[in-house]
């Protein structure tokens, strides 16, 4: 294609559910494209949105968390998150899991973006919650299945985390980057 072409949009001819699980559901696609009729079968992954909340303590220190993640089969360090429940708005959701995984409860709360985690698979958007003045004031509340160590560590340090690949989890990076304008840190400061 040529520079400036805008590619189509498919049409979906049909969709079924292949795949229902505890927290995704998977669907096949029969699609066409509108401009030379080729046709191919695609699958995507539904969820519903996810938010993950950046919770800074008075003294600009980063609530971490560090838990097993199983398709990765290693610990993890991130943002406390989750996934936002049905007919609950983003950033209640946002509060909720820092206040379930990590008992911090803060203010001046807001949302700061979304992403879509990967748009070529899965349908859903990824919430940013931004909360200041976090205090660890509530006992935790942890799924069944989860086991979570927490850590508040100065801002300058969560971006060396990234750059030295201690934190890998793409929406904790992704986070940090809209954190990093918050803050005022220019990309290469990354040591206080």
């Amino acid at each position: 294609m040529s520079e400036g072409h805008v590619p189509s949009a498919w049409e979906v001819l049909s969709e079924k559910q292949v795949a229902a699980c505890r927290v995704f559901n998977v669907f096949e696609e029969h699609c066409r494209h509108p401009l030379d009729g080729r046709e191919g079968t695609f699958y995507s992954i539904t969820s519903n949105d996810w938010v993950n909340t950046l919770a800074l303590t008075p003294k600009l220190e980063l609530v971490m968390v560090r838990q097993y993640r199983f398709a990765i089969r290693e610990l993890s360090w991130e943002i406390p998150g989750g996934i936002v429940d049905p007919g609950e708005e983003p950033l209640a959701a946002g509060l909720r899991e820092l206040r379930e995984e990590t008992g911090f409860c803060g203010e001046n709360a807001r949302l700061l973006a979304h992403c879509s985690p990967n748009p070529a698979i899965i349908r859903n958007r990824c919430h940013f919650a931004y909360v200041e003045n976090v205090q660890q004031t509530e006992s935790l509340d942890l799924d069944s299945n989860e086991e979570i160590e927490i850590q508040t560590i100065p801002v300058h340090e969560a971006f060396a985390w990234a750059q030295d690949f201690k934190i890998r989890h793409t929406l904790t990076l992704n986070a940090l980057f809209y954190l990093q304008n918050l803050v005022g840190l220019p990309p290469q400061d990354q040591t206080g």
